[in-house]
């Protein structure tokens, strides 16, 4: 999955910059994705392990993510172990919903 012909061109994001991005949440999604599930077609619903280190990564990656891709929405909730991440996009951006969903599964398989 190292082809990053899904990201679209409305990503604000320095091309050189993108494959570094992917790694982190592919990353933050190998080290601890719990759960993942897609309860309508434009939102993704992904359960981290992990506490305060990890709400706070999630954060930071997320800050930086709306920074590029407007599209995105996120909701981060952290718990005591575990952190709740919901992400939706609009109707043209669902093929990109659709490839980091399959990112993420194939990330929490590496484990």
């Amino acid at each position: 999955m190292s082809d990053l012909a899904w990201v679209p061109q409305s990503c604000t994001l320095p091309t050189e910059d993108r494959p570094l991005r992917v790694a982190e949440w592919d990353a933050l999604f190998a080290e601890g994705l719990t759960s993942l599930s897609r309860p309508q077609r434009l939102q993704l619903c992904l359960d981290l392990a992990g506490g305060p280190s990890v709400e706070d990564r999630v954060r930071d990656l997320v800050e930086r993510e709306s920074g590029c891709c407007s599209f995105f929405t996120f909701t981060t909730t952290g718990g005591q172990d575990l952190v709740r991440l919901h992400i939706s996009v609009d109707q043209a951006h669902e093929a990109v919903l659709d490839a980091l969903a399959a990112r993420t599964v194939a990330a929490g398989e590496q484990r």
